[in-house]
């Protein structure tokens, strides 16, 4: 047999996508992938086609820390349609029932997104991605099956109401992980007595990242037709963006020698609990380590990265 081909390059880093309206995320990381021409690649957590926004791409070995983004906090912007309630609790979805909304009012509002603050449990929708015996919860609601599922712990930290005007209104929503935005938007409904559901959802931020500098797919294509590949290079942001707000470790040069074959050291004034950014040099990131319950720096998922 002959020698395995090189797929692709071998480039590391993050691209902050603005994912469009109509398309997959995994359709949007295939289409960035080989825009970039990239061996390996991977995002950070699935939008709905319907919603746009801040999709995170993973190259090479940006891709080990994408579970830790995967588990971090998200922030939305979302228009919610009050007096309607959808089999997919969005605008794809069949309209199950119609109910007036005309009585409805700011203060009655706020009052129930006050209910909806803190720690709850959460009923997956069946129109989710979630398996159930090996088969996606929503090819199982295509063929009209229902299926019971576990309810979820999930945290909504706020809900800032940004506009009402009905039947609509729109909020934005800073949650924990595994929080289905449209899933609350039905909530939120019930509880009013009306129904709801999503009519616009846009995803603002993920863990350290915010909108400011996503980078639209048609820029992209652009930049790939015209040969732009310096420019397309510079999109990406280091692998260590990804852990900003985690606390730094500076390692000696014997502590980062000892760390790369596996072992736990002890690090002077280091935090004494929690996951940290391992650096060398004060400045060459070196990958991500946890604190042991005796106070040694265990590495956790160390990056190989060769300029």
């Amino acid at each position: 047999m002959g020698r395995r081909r090189n797929r692709g390059r071998n480039i590391s880093g993050v691209l902050l996508l603005d994912k469009p309206e109509g398309m997959t995320s995994n359709k949007a990381l295939q289409e960035v992938k080989f825009l970039y021409k990239a061996a390996k690649a991977g995002h950070t957590g699935s939008l709905d086609p319907l919603a746009t926004g801040l999709l995170p791409i993973c190259f090479g070995e940006a891709t080990k820390l994408s579970a830790f983004l995967l588990d971090a906090d998200k922030h939305y912007r979302v228009r919610v349609r009050l007096g309607e309630t959808r089999t997919t609790a969005d605008a794809e979805g069949e309209v199950i029932e119609r109910v007036d909304p005309s009585g409805v009012t700011e203060a009655m509002l706020r009052d129930v997104l006050a209910d909806f603050l803190g720690e709850q449990q959460q009923l997956p929708p069946m129109y989710s991605a979630i398996k159930h015996q090996g088969e996606r919860l929503y090819k199982l609601a295509r063929k009209g099956v229902e299926v019971e599922r576990e309810p979820r712990t999930i945290r909504i930290h706020s809900l800032q109401l940004i506009d009402f005007s009905l039947p609509e209104f729109e909020m934005d929503v800073h949650c924990s992980k595994g929080t289905y935005v449209r899933t609350l938007a039905e909530d939120i409904g019930k509880q009013l007595g009306c129904g709801a559901y999503v009519s616009g959802l846009r995803r603002t931020g993920v863990g350290p990242y915010d909108d400011q500098s996503m980078v639209t797919l048609s820029e992209v294509q652009h930049a790939f037709s015209e040969k732009l590949f310096k420019e397309m290079d510079d999109w990406l942001l280091p692998l260590e963006s990804a852990l900003a707000e985690w606390p730094q470790v500076d390692l000696t040069a014997d502590a980062a020698f000892y760390m790369r074959q596996g072992q736990p050291i002890l690090v002077p004034n280091a935090p004494t609990s929690g996951w940290v950014r391992l650096y060398t040099n004060e400045t060459d990131f070196l990958g991500v380590g946890q604190v042991l319950d005796d106070g040694r720096v265990a590495p956790k998922r160390l990056m190989q990265v060769t300029n």
